[in-house]
């Protein structure tokens, strides 16, 4: 399917619009996992494993009305992931349990939101499985510091959403056009463009859910 990117304010969107696309994103992760072998949803949603692969459209309807009705497969866990030094992604995490870009010093720069530069991968570890929906911007700098969210897999662009729109409005918080999805093993990285030279380090926060197999988090 052709990319479509674009940010959608949070404050377009009414309550309802917010979470029938959290629960479209979770559905598709949820799909997605039955791709690479994580959990069993095939035997978890029942019709589920009638519906061939190749019918996307129609295996993520039936994953989404299952769990709009308040079920969730048994064999998946979800949560957000941890961008610090955690299993989510083992050794190319960084020091900081935090999302952080790298110190924001030349305009038009692009800076990692994994407190690295440009282009500095990271990879998820084997079993998990990422879903990035949305953005939000921490920063008390004027003008907002930071445009052109962009996402990588390896260097290969997946998407690239134009921030300029929030900052006119001053809106920090937005949902990406369609969900970006990171297999396991798959090395990705998420850039922004420096438009406000800070000299720190901005909170860039990207909404996500990750997918792993069930009970490898004790709650």
């Amino acid at each position: 399917m052709p990319a479509r990117n674009y940010l959608i304010a949070s404050n377009d969107m009414t309550l309802s619009d917010k979470k029938e696309y959290r629960q479209t994103a979770l559905a598709a992760g949820l799909q997605r996992c039955s791709v690479v072998g994580i959990g069993n949803i095939e035997g978890d949603i029942p019709g589920l494993q009638g519906i061939p692969l190749a019918n996307k459209a129609a295996r993520v309807k039936l994953i989404k009305d299952y769990i709009d009705s308040g079920k969730w497969p048994k064999s998946i866990d979800q949560r957000e992931l941890r961008p610090g030094p955690a299993a989510d992604l083992g050794a190319t995490a960084t020091a900081i349990d935090s999302w952080l870009t790298g110190a924001l010093a030349v305009v038009g720069t692009a800076y990692g939101c994994f407190q690295g530069p440009a282009l500095t991968a990271v990879q998820l570890v084997a079993g998990k499985l990422l879903v990035c929906y949305g953005v939000s911007i921490d920063s008390a700098a004027v003008p907002l510091p930071v445009s052109r969210l962009t996402f990588l897999k390896g260097t290969n662009v997946q998407g690239i959403f134009d921030m300029e729109p929030l900052m006119i409005r001053w809106e920090v918080d937005a949902f990406l056009s369609e969900p970006m999805v990171f297999d396991p093993q798959e090395a990705f990285s998420i850039d922004v463009r420096c438009r406000n030279a800070t000299r720190v380090a901005e909170i860039v926060h990207i909404h996500n859910f990750l997918f792993e197999s069930a009970g490898q988090v004790i709650a």
